[in-house]
């Protein structure tokens, strides 16, 4: 899956380039602490998601998941996630800064419905690997990678710690992401509230299996940078409240043929009456400044757009000064030249890395 879990970063120095160079061209591992999971139970879960958020849950599969945004009846953009089925439950990753408001939102709309939500951020974790070698060391690691289609999962060992393998979304950099359950195996297990601490130890040896199989072990100031190269938008920074989904360009986000859904109204209308008048797109620019999140972007003397996320990304062929935001979709041809505070650029094509 993809993160989005850091404040953006406006430049370089905080960040050890090795670890970002590692992460496009090698194997980076990452163990995430500002991830968060809400599990979804009981035998009315698939039909009342399905009716929450943006995304198809009434045909997904066990061991698929799906990523989706929470929206208000006016259309707008309250929170996004993953929504993972493990059979007998479903589990919503998101990070979390917006995890309480989406976990408010969704307690909210049970009504009559046989639904329990329970935030298990203690007892569930994430190590996510990346790199175009990502699969090797994970097999390198002891491990078995069946083939996964993007958000697919499959049971696997780790040593003797059993998790799920979970191959990511991002369209830039090959990504696995490793969740892991501090599982309370006995009755003394639970009255001494383990399973946060058995977690925590679950993440710790698995990340340790890996960097001895041959990844750099990385910070999650670097994954924000790889964030930001695979064009990837945060909500809270990239992705508003303010804003539509459409606006987002993140139309996986988006099922058409799911029925009724908040929001789905103007979601539906957006499409059958043509695009919206922003999209969100790349920006790279000259010279030595950075435009700050919430630069305005000018084209032709108008303006036209803003920043919302920028970095210095430490490219082995040197540095890029790239930014991610918004543009009106008359002004956003790439290539098209653009001026942002001091700063003279043009739009890019997403991501500004490839695998």
């Amino acid at each position: 899956m993809a993160s989005t879990l850091q404040p953006a970063i406006q430049g370089s120095s905080r960040v050890i380039p090795a670890e970002f160079q590692a992460l496009i061209s090698s194997c980076g591992v990452c163990q995430f602490s500002s991830r968060s999971y809400i599990r979804v139970s009981g035998k009315d879960r698939v039909r009342w998601l399905n009716g929450m958020i943006s995304n198809n849950i009434r045909d997904l599969a066990q061991g698929a998941g799906v990523y989706g945004f929470l929206l208000n009846p006016q259309g707008r953009i309250l929170g996004d996630m993953y929504a993972l089925n493990l059979g007998e439950s479903l589990l919503i990753a998101t990070d979390q800064e917006q995890a309480e408001n989406i976990l408010g939102v969704l307690r909210r709309y049970i009504i009559m419905d046989k639904v329990e939500l329970l935030d298990v951020s203690e007892q569930w974790g994430t190590i996510a690997v990346a790199g175009p070698k990502a699969k090797e060391v994970i097999q390198r690691a002891g491990v078995e990678v069946p083939p996964l289609e993007r958000l697919q999962f499959a049971p696997v060992m780790i040593g003797a710690i059993e998790a799920r393998l979970v191959r990511g979304d991002n369209r830039g950099v090959e990504t696995y992401e490793i969740l892991v359950e501090g599982k309370v195996l006995t009755a003394e297990d639970a009255e001494k509230d383990l399973s946060a601490k058995r977690a925590k130890e679950y993440r710790s040896a698995i990340h340790d299996a890996l960097v001895r199989a041959g990844a750099t072990g990385v910070s999650e100031q670097a994954w924000e940078l790889m964030r930001i190269a695979s064009g990837i938008p945060r909500y809270g920074r990239d992705i508003r409240e303010r804003d539509l989904p459409q606006e987002t360009e993140q139309l996986q986000a988006l099922n058409f043929d799911k029925g009724c859904y908040i929001g789905q109204e103007i979601v539906e209308r957006i499409r059958s009456r043509g695009n919206v008048h922003r999209t969100f797109t790349g920006f790279e620019f000259q010279g030595e400044a950075l435009p700050a999140a919430g630069a305005k972007i000018k084209a032709n003397g108008k303006e036209v757009g803003e920043i919302t996320s920028g970095a210095v990304l430490p490219f082995s062929g040197g540095e890029r000064r790239v930014g991610l935001g918004y543009i009106r979709r008359e002004a956003g041809e790439h290539g098209m030249a653009v001026l942002a505070g001091e700063s003279s650029g043009v739009v890019t094509q997403l991501p500004f890395v490839k695998s």
